[in-house]
C-alpha cells in the first residue's frame, strides 16, 4: 500500500439515519482568471450565474489551486495531497508513458492512489466526470474509470483539449467518434457535449447521492467558440471576444445545471463548487484585468498563478451572500467531500474539511497551517504560506522572497531581509514539506 494512500472508514451513520447525504457537483473552468467574474470585480465579461451563486452562497477570496498548471492541479484536487506528495506534480515528468506529442513524460495515477471518487463510492455515491482529465493515457492505471468514476466522457490527454472540435472523445474506456468534426468541419463543440452529459447524469441519478466532477476545457486556448455572442460588436480583438464568449457560455451552462437541480427538487440537497484550475493564461491587463490586483498568471507561483475564484452554493446550509477570506486549497476538497458524505478519512492527507467554514463556523486551523506548492516547468520552484506570510523560491539556491499577504496581496514588496526569523522557519518547512519523486526529482533529493 502506498504510504500516502487514504483509508476510508464509514462511521457514525446511525446518528444520521433518515438524513439524505448531499449531492456534490464540482465545476472547474480551465485558465479562467481570478478576477474575470463579476462577483470578483470583473467589469466586461458577463457571468450572471456565477454571480448568482455568490449571492446565494459563499464566495472565497483566498482559495488556491493545487498548482499553476493543469495536470498537477487536478492531481491535488482528486488525491487530497499537495504537489510535494501527490502522484502527478507536473504536466510532464521523467519516465511516464508516451503522450499525444509522441514523447514520454505523461505520468498516470497508479492503482494505489486514492481519489475523492473512490472515497465517495464507499459512502454509496454514484460518481461521474465529464471534461478534461489529464491524469492517465488510454490503457493506463490512471484513466477515470480505474480511479473511481462510474461514468466518464471527455479528453484523457490535456493536449487534445487544445482543440474544442476534435474527431473523437473518450466515453468510459472506448473512443467516441465525433463525425461532425471530420475533414475540418466544426459541428460538435465539446464544451456543449460536456454540458449535455452533465445534465443527463443529474437526471439519471437524482434519486441517489451523486458526485459529478465537471472540469470544463474553456476558456483554454485554442479560443474556439460557436459564436461570439454577446461580444460580437465589441471593439475588442478576436481573441478577447472569444475568451469572453467562452466564459459566458460556460456560465450559461452552469445556470442550466442549477435550474435542473431545482426542477428535480434536489437543489437544497446539492453542494455546488465553482472554480478555475489555475490562474489566467493571459492577464489581459488593458481590458479584462483577469488577475486583478494579483501579481503573476498561469505557470507562476505568485498569487495570480495559483489563487482561484471559488464560489460554493448550498441552499439552507450556507448563508446567502457570505464572503470568506479563510485560505484553503484543492488539497482540502477530498476531506471536505468526505465530511459532506459523513465518512471519516483516516491516514495521511494534506487537506482538512472546510465544511465548518461553509456553515459559518470558525476554523482557525485554516489560517495557522502550512500550505505548500512546488513547480517544475521553469526548473524547481517552491512556495509556501502560513498565516499571512508567503515565501517563494524562484529557483534552487535562490534567496527566499517573503510577502505579507495581509498588507501586500499583490506581492509588490519583498520583506525577507526585515524578518530573518520568518525566513528561517520557512527554510525548514520547504525541506520537510515534500517527499522525493522519481518522476519529478529536485535538488533537495540529492
Amino acid at each position: 500500500m502506498h504510504p500516502f494512500s487514504v483509508v476510508v472508514l464509514i462511521s457514525i451513520l446511525a446518528v444520521h439515519v433518515g438524513v439524505a447525504k448531499p449531492n456534490i457537483i464540482f465545476i472547474m473552468a480551465d485558465d479562467m482568471g481570478y478576477a474575470d467574474a463579476g462577483c470578483y470585480g470583473g467589469e466586461h465579461i458577463q457571468t450572471p450565474n456565477i454571480d448568482g451563486m455568490a449571492s446565494e452562497g459563499m464566495r472565497f477570496t483566498q482559495c488556491y489551486a493545487g498548482a499553476p498548471v493543469c495536470a498537477p492541479a487536478r492531481s491535488v484536487l482528486l488525491t487530497g495531497l499537495h504537489t510535494g506528495h501527490t502522484r502527478v506534480r507536473g504536466n510532464f515528468g521523467k519516465g511516464g508513458v508516451t503522450g499525444l506529442g509522441g514523447g514520454k513524460g505523461r505520468v498516470p495515477l497508479e492503482s494505489e492512489d486514492v481519489t475523492v471518487a473512490e472515497v465517495l463510492k464507499t459512502a454509496g455515491y454514484v460518481t461521474g466526470i465529464t471534461g478534461k482529465w489529464g491524469l492517465g493515457e488510454p490503457g493506463t492505471s490512471g484513466t477515470p474509470n480505474r480511479q473511481g468514476f462510474d461514468e466518464w466522457f471527455g479528453y484523457l490527454n490535456q493536449r487534445r483539449a487544445h482543440s474544442h472540435y476534435p474527431d473523437f472523445m473518450w466515453l468510459n474506456e472506448a473512443k467516441f467518434d465525433l463525425p461532425g468534426n471530420d475533414d475540418g468541419r466544426k459541428q460538435q463543440y465539446t464544451h456543449d457535449l460536456f454540458t449535455g452529459f452533465a445534465l443527463k447524469f443529474i437526471k439519471r441519478h437524482k434519486a441517489k447521492p451523486f458526485f459529478l466532477y465537471v472540469p470544463y476545457a474553456v476558456p483554454h486556448a485554442k479560443f474556439e467558440v460557436p459564436d461570439l455572442a454577446p461580444y460580437l460588436d465589441k471593439d475588442w480583438n478576436e481573441e478577447e471576444k472569444a475568451y469572453a464568449a467562452m466564459i459566458t457560455r460556460m456560465d450559461r451552462d452552469l445556470g442550466k445545471m442549477l435550474a435542473l437541480l431545482k426542477k428535480c427538487a434536489i437543489d437544497k440537497n446539492t453542494v455546488v463548487f465553482f472554480c478555475s484550475d489555475n490562474g489566467a493564461a493571459n492577464r489581459y491587463d488593458h481590458l479584462f484585468k483577469s488577475s486583478g490586483s494579483l501579481r503573476g498568471r498561469k505557470r507562476d507561483l505568485k498569487e495570480g498563478g495559483i489563487r482561484t475564484p471559488m464560489v460554493v452554493r448550498w441552499p439552507g446550509e450556507i448563508v446567502a451572500g457570505s464572503v470568506s477570506d479563510s485560505p484553503w486549497t484543492f488539497a482540502d476538497f477530498l476531506a471536505t467531500a468526505a465530511d459532506l458524505a459523513e465518512i471519516e478519512v483516516s491516514g495521511p492527507t494534506d487537506g482538512v474539511s472546510v465544511v465548518p467554514t461553509l456553515k459559518g463556523l470558525p476554523q482557525s486551523e485554516l489560517r495557522e497551517r502550512l500550505l505548500y506548492w512546488e513547480f517544475f516547468e521553469k526548473g524547481f520552484q517552491q512556495a509556501a504560506r502560513r498565516g499571512e506570510w508567503k515565501v517563494i523560491r524562484s529557483e534552487p539556491g535562490a534567496a527566499l522572497e517573503l510577502y505579507h499577504l495581509g498588507k501586500d496581496p499583490g506581492e509588490a514588496r519583498n520583506v525577507a531581509e526585515e524578518h530573518p526569523d520568518v525566513i528561517q522557519a520557512f527554510r525548514r518547512d520547504l525541506v520537510v514539506a515534500r517527499r522525493p519523486s522519481k518522476e519529478w526529482p529536485s535538488p533537495l533529493d540529492e
